[in-house]
């Protein structure tokens, strides 16, 4: 699965273009919030990718930041919700702001991404609310809370999917979730790779 892609960026047509990595030109839809990241043509760029495989297509979605990316796959298993629908939400509004429209209920800011009605807004609400409580959390603890740049976008997103890492690594050597997630919980800081989080979690539980 291709997971990152790092070349020039050859062509744009919102909302795709076309990534040049070493001769290879791969076609990349983005939701318009990571299309307008984008360098000016023949400038290189690294996009987070997401890989839609099928009979007929293999899709590649892009985003500017794994937060993002991971956004758009927590999307994807919502009920009634596809690719064309998640790229739309991610268009019109940053993670951020979809972050805080579910943790508030803005139902009436929802229905206004096309699309989207009053049916789907309410399902996407009720089912996205304890998904996203965690990576609400995290921006709590790192401050971000209103517009913010690709870097600190990109820092909190490394976090969340570090601790989440360890959570699920620990989870796997026979821990149970309420104790992987209270001891990562305890010694996850910002920086840490997976590998050093579940070392310092496994130290903590002895």
């Amino acid at each position: 699965m291709i997971a990152k892609l790092t070349g020039k960026v050859i062509e744009k047509l919102p909302p795709e273009c076309i990534i040049d990595v070493n001769g290879v030109g791969y076609e990349v839809f983005l939701p318009m919030t990571s299309f307008y990241k984008l360098p000016e043509l023949t400038q290189s760029t690294s996009i987070y990718i997401h890989q839609v495989i099928r009979e007929d297509a293999h899709t590649l979605y892009g985003f500017h930041n794994r937060l993002h990316r991971d956004l758009f796959r927590e999307l994807l298993k919502a009920n009634g919700v596809g690719p064309k629908l998640a790229l739309a939400i991610l268009s019109a509004m940053s993670a951020e702001e979809f972050i805080n429209i579910v943790q508030n209920e803005s139902l009436g800011l929802l229905v206004k991404v096309p699309g989207v009605g009053k049916k789907t807004a309410e399902r996407l609400l009720l089912e996205m609310k304890d998904k996203l409580m965690k990576w609400s959390a995290n921006m709590v603890s790192t401050g971000i809370l209103s517009e913010s740049t690709p870097e600190q976008f990109a820092q909190a997103s490394q976090a969340q999917s570090s601790s989440q890492d360890a959570i699920e690594a620990l989870i796997a050597l026979g821990y149970k979730a309420n104790q992987a997630e209270s001891a990562v919980k305890k010694v996850a800081q910002t920086g840490l790779s997976s590998e050093e989080i579940i070392r310092q979690a496994l130290k903590s539980m002895l």
